[in-house]
């Protein structure tokens, strides 16, 4: 009977790992065939995962092209895959995780979403959730999983070139998400602040348009001040970890080149190593 037992629990595993949808690299904003690291077939304990959503410009249902004809990625790609190669060699040298060397991309409607841990998701101000995305975002997220959320700036459309009000879409999906749970700014006194590093002290971490423009914020005066939001569970942990009027992802991405300060890449690779470690140990 135990034999058959253990027979049944291995049976289980081996679907278990079947069930991982092996790597895959998607067509991005900014990068074509971005190199792999050498070790991207490397197994790992911990591996984070990039979300691939449906957009307000009707990505992927309507097929948009670039005016040479490009198909359109998806808002989904930005920084990708640069961004995530560079901050999973900070989660490796900065922590004692066993990181891969790759990022997993996750879609929705695929249940290879719960496996894994921690989903990142980048410019959600031009997400649009269906309903069935916002069900099974739920089910991710009161299973136990955490979602960080990055780049997105402003909450007044006549700050944005194109009439978009980036909070105000983000919030409308996650209403559909959790229509009973609210937004709030996380205090400098919660766990996620102080798992390894104590970032009392933080400031808005700039974009790549900095390089060209000098000024750290995007999408007008709404855009100025940085808010380190979240949703909450029952029982006080953070859900939904939200970075408005910042982009840690750029930071990530342009960690390597000496013109992008060092204090703000410095800060962006605390805060996810802090934000990872919490989501492993809360």
């Amino acid at each position: 009977m135990a034999l058959c037992v253990l027979g049944i629990a291995g049976l289980g595993l081996c679907r278990a790992l079947l069930a991982q949808k092996p790597f895959k690299q998607w067509p991005a904003i900014e990068y074509d065939d971005f190199p792999l690291p050498p070790d991207w077939q490397q197994k790992a304990e911990w591996t984070r995962a990039r979300l691939r959503y449906p957009d307000i410009y009707g990505y992927p249902d309507v097929p948009l092209t670039y005016n040479n004809g490009r198909p359109f990625p998806g808002y989904w790609t930005m920084d990708y895959p640069r961004s995530d190669r560079h901050l999973l060699e900070g989660v490796r040298r900065l922590t004692r995780i066993e990181s891969k060397s790759v990022e997993q991309v996750v879609s929705f409607g695929d249940d290879d979403m719960y496996n894994f841990p921690t989903l990142y998701a980048v410019e959600v101000g031009h997400w649009r959730l269906h309903e069935e995305d916002a069900k099974q975002l739920r089910e991710f997220l009161l299973r136990g999983g955490f979602l960080m959320v990055d780049d997105f700036h402003g909450s007044n459309a006549a700050d944005h070139d194109q009439g978009i009000n980036e909070w105000k879409n983000f919030t409308d999906g996650m209403s559909m998400v959790f229509p009973d749970r609210q937004i709030v700014d996380i205090p400098d006194s919660d766990p996620i602040f102080h798992t390894i590093y104590d970032l009392d002290h933080r400031f808005q971490v700039p974009g790549a348009q900095y390089f060209d423009t000098g000024i750290t914020y995007e999408k007008g005066p709404t855009g100025k001040v940085p808010h380190w939001r979240a949703i909450y569970d029952d029982k006080g942990r953070i859900m939904v970890a939200i970075c408005h009027n910042m982009d840690l992802g750029d930071a990530w991405e342009h960690s390597d080149e000496a013109r992008y300060l060092e204090k703000w890449a410095s800060l962006a690779y605390r805060i996810a190593m802090n934000y990872f470690v919490y989501d492993l140990t809360h």
